[in-house]
């Protein structure tokens, strides 16, 4: 590509619309530029997504707390051999472990409570104790799966699950859009990065089927991508509340139980 296609360490500090499709960024270094086309892929925070929409992500009231084990065949045999060969739920209502294998016999889990953000924030996450009163909230769990928490050879982190409105969309807005968390952001399913690349395909095909009219590839995208991003969030919502709602873990195995059984071909 061509010198400075890309530029590295660029963090957008405010935008303005200055007619037309033109805007101009300003950067945190103080550097600023403008735009004919700008699209927001600046993820759940979006700061483009201010040009569109007055939608702000909201807290769905689940956290993941994020761990890792590392050389877990040999250093943790027994939640080694509890997550197996590819990846473990253990679900109760409200709260979960979810784990699986990396490469270099790595185990990443993330550990789901349903808890009030308020509750989060009096955890100092730069102390053992966090760790501590997580595992506390597995109190009566197997050994092996609470070793995914008090064994962390990282610090664990805290994951926020926030979303935007299911849905979401806005009008047509002159030289800008958005792809990605920053247009559609949901609870994780599994989906997230697959939408992105999606958005950004569909995108740049838009574009180059209308060479000479931005404004119709942006509405033609657009008018593609907001069904497609309501029906995935809707759906990640739904993965979610089975995961971790009162039903679980049977709704989530009736769940997989259904799915396989429509995938199998019709006997004789």
């Amino acid at each position: 590509m061509p010198p400075r296609t890309i530029c590295w360490g660029k963090k957008v500090s405010s935008i303005a619309a200055i007619g037309g499709t033109r805007h101009e960024l300003t950067f945190a270094d103080g550097s600023a530029t403008t735009s004919d086309l700008l699209v927001g892929a600046d993820g759940a925070w979006s700061n483009v997504r201010g040009l569109l929409s007055k939608s702000k992500p909201e807290y769905v009231g689940t956290s993941f707390v994020e761990t890792y084990l590392y050389d877990a065949d040999m250093r943790h045999p027994a939640a080694a051999e509890a997550v197996g060969g590819g990846a473990l739920f253990a679900l109760a209502p409200g709260q979960g472990i979810f784990a699986h294998r990396e490469a270099g016999n790595v185990i990443h889990a993330y550990i789901a409570l349903n808890r009030p953000a308020a509750w989060f924030a009096g955890l100092d996450f730069s102390a053992a104790t966090a760790a501590a009163k997580i595992a506390a909230e597995f109190d009566g769990w197997a050994p092996a799966l609470t070793a995914l928490i008090t064994n962390s050879e990282t610090t664990p982190v805290l994951r926020m699950l926030h979303a935007l409105p299911t849905g979401h969309r806005w009008k047509r807005v002159p030289g800008v859009t958005l792809v990605g968390d920053a247009a559609h952001l949901a609870p994780p399913a599994g989906e997230g990065a697959n939408l992105a690349m999606l958005d950004g395909a569909e995108l740049a095909s838009a574009i180059a089927t209308h060479p000479d009219a931005t404004e119709a590839a942006l509405a033609a995208y657009e008018a593609a991508m907001f069904p497609r991003s309501e029906s995935a969030a809707a759906d990640a919502h739904q993965t979610l509340a089975l995961c971790l709602d009162d039903g679980t873990p049977f709704r989530l195995i009736e769940f997989f139980t259904n799915a396989l059984a429509s995938d199998r071909p019709a006997q004789p």
